[in-house]
């Protein structure tokens, strides 16, 4: 496994940055082209369609990752789409300033079809599939059959499929998913995230049927010119 990136952050800020379309040439966007780059390393022997992004608790950056690493992913090349599978407290539909009328659930309720709840978004290549309406049932409607039906159907139409999903810690939606995926991301936040948490998460995404491919671990200040690094573990 991988310790996929590590970011650098000046000043931490609540606002989420979309930083890699903004702001391609900046170290923190060479970090997520590193996230990048490891995930394609990670998968010589088995192709990786649907990548699942979470974090122990929230606050902790997963959100953040999981749009940023799809902007980058569609900015090599691929056609991208963007999962806010929280059906809990989404947030996908506000950083990237669309609505969230229709999306994931109505896919899942069979109220809407593919085509109608997709959104095109400024970022070349990449799409976005909002939460839509929060049901009653957010992990009932994950762990349906209807769920990984619409999986399948994604993978016909874009070359990798990005999931933001809950904290592990705080619901068992991410876990769900996991079954449900190719790989998973765990997002870390250097002086938030509880170290037992942590390796409770590790385990709990390990004992899923997906590959867990690494850690990023952000928010921690380094010294200009060192931004990035990655090694074998």
């Amino acid at each position: 496994m991988y310790k996929l990136a590590r970011r650098e952050l000046k000043s931490p800020t609540k606002k989420r940055a979309l930083i890699a379309n903004e702001r391609p040439k900046s170290p923190i966007t060479e970090q997520y082209r590193t996230i990048r780059t490891n995930i394609e390393f990670s998968s010589v022997d088995q192709e990786l369609k649907t990548l699942l992004v979470t974090s122990s608790g929230p606050g902790e950056g997963k959100s953040t990752t999981a749009a940023n690493l799809a902007i980058v992913l569609a900015q090599n090349g691929n056609d991208v789409l963007l999962v806010d599978t929280d059906l809990r407290k989404p947030t996908v539909h506000h950083t990237f300033g669309i609505l969230n009328t229709r999306g994931l659930t109505n896919l899942l309720m069979k109220t809407e079809v593919i085509e109608d709840v997709i959104q095109t978004s400024k970022v070349e290549r990449l799409s976005i599939l909002p939460s839509g309406p929060i049901p009653p049932n957010p992990a009932e409607l994950l762990n349906s059959k209807t769920m990984e039906l619409t999986l399948e159907s994604f993978k016909s139409k874009y070359d990798i499929i990005v999931l933001d999903t809950p904290p592990v810690m705080a619901v068992t939606d991410a876990q769900v998913l996991g079954n449900k995926v190719d790989g998973s991301i765990l997002v870390v936040s250097n002086g938030k995230t509880d170290r037992n948490q942590a390796v409770k998460t590790k385990e709990l995404l390990s004992q899923t049927s997906s590959k867990l491919l690494g850690v990023v671990f952000n928010n921690k200040e380094v010294k200009k010119g060192n931004y990035y690094y990655y090694y074998g573990e």
